[in-house]
């Protein structure tokens, strides 16, 4: 089955800011430093003028590159800073992971429920997509197992922490016998790490990179759920294929914008980033914890949703017998957006479940809910 124009069209409405922002995997940009972002970026096209308005390297600027090994140590990792590439946001680190590993007609393995981008990039590429069960605790890891035995899988895709759209953090131990499977057989992982920095708990999770000994998990994040996401300032650590990667960047991109990767390298410097994360991580567990109230007071009896330790994404599974798609229709009507979850698969799942964005709180939010609740008792 073709992802086909319904899903591109519900990724295009819900991002549409006329709408009450319940479907999108956008931040709160309440909570982003964006007067601080913005001095730095004067500042530092001021300080490095010619720098600001000249092609950087296509792996990108080594400061910035510097700064982003540093802090790999925080998940587990220890990168020099030529093993990092700058990308335009997590997307492009993440396609670019995929040309690198993929050859025609290839199979991929991906965590089912699937960001919708994954799919659509996968089946641009030729490529084909195999849907993986997860829970609340990621990949199913028995079922993965019996497909690479039954299947030639060449990739395997993972949210290891905090998961867009289940909001499930894997284990460590899950984690670790992730990569170990995967080595086993010579089979790439292909790692989003965007969420792991909005942990509420007082550390930060682990990434699967942490456990690799073979170069083959390619480590993708960004800052685009912290700090800017018009920034577009992402990067990848593609292990042994590091320089098809940078060739790859170099070929189709050239290179990333300059003066945000100055202005993001200032503010990892001198801007505070760790105190920041701090309070984005406190608000963003309660505003989620508020959300979670709200679908509990105003939704049909039977509904669930999940309970993520960290981001902003919750999933919303209604009684079996209502369809999401109707609700996402009525919302639209109702000037509410949220994510269906037929959008999120290539198959005939998840019709009564759909993703929401608990990143803000406000009585405008808890009306929309109240609406769509009284929606979902109707149908």
């Amino acid at each position: 089955m073709i992802l086909g124009d319904i899903a591109l069209e519900v990724m295009r409405n819900i991002a549409d800011p006329s709408l009450v922002p319940l479907g999108g995997g956008i931040p709160n940009a309440d909570l982003l430093p964006i007067d601080k972002l913005n001095r730095m970026l004067a500042s530092e096209s001021k300080r490095f003028p010619l720098q600001s308005i000249s092609y950087p390297p296509a792996q990108g600027h080594k400061r910035l590159r510097t700064l982003i090994a540093r802090r790999s140590l925080n998940s587990g990792c220890s990168l020099a800073p030529d093993d990092v590439v700058i990308t335009s946001g997590c997307v492009e680190a993440m396609n670019l992971a995929l040309q690198a590993v993929y050859r025609p007609g290839d199979t991929v393995a991906v965590g089912s429920p699937v960001y919708p981008t994954f799919l659509k990039s996968i089946q641009w590429m030729g490529l084909k997509v195999l849907e993986i069960p997860s829970n609340g605790e990621g990949l199913n890891l028995e079922v993965l197992n019996y497909a690479i035995r039954h299947n030639q899988v060449s990739a395997c895709i993972t949210i290891t922490n905090f998961n867009n759209p289940l909001g499930s953090l894997m284990p460590d131990e899950k984690k670790r016998e992730l990569v170990m499977l995967l080595a086993k057989h010579d089979i790439p992982l292909i790692e989003d790490d965007v969420y792991g920095d909005l942990a509420y708990g007082p550390s930060r999770p682990a990434s699967a990179k942490a456990f690799d000994e073979k170069g083959l998990v390619l480590y993708c994040s960004s800052f685009s759920k912290t700090l800017a996401p018009g920034y577009r300032i992402g990067w990848i650590a593609p292990g042994r294929f590091r320089e098809k990667v940078a060739q790859l960047k170099a070929l189709l991109n050239v290179a990333s914008s300059s003066p945000t990767q100055l202005a993001v390298a200032e503010f990892l410097t001198n801007g505070g980033y760790d105190h920041h994360l701090r309070k984005i991580r406190r608000v963003y567990a309660r505003q989620t914890g508020q959300v979670r109230e709200a679908v509990g007071r105003y939704f049909p009896l039977g509904t669930r949703v999940s309970r993520p330790e960290g981001g902003y994404i919750l999933w919303v599974e209604l009684p079996e017998d209502l369809d999401s798609f109707r609700l996402y229709q009525a919302g639209l009507q109702e000037g509410i957006g949220i994510a269906p979850g037929t959008i999120f698969t290539l198959g005939d799942q998840y019709k009564n479940c759909f993703r929401l964005n608990a990143a803000c709180w406000s009585e405008r939010i808890e009306l929309a809910l109240e609406t769509l609740g009284g929606i979902a008792a109707a149908i």
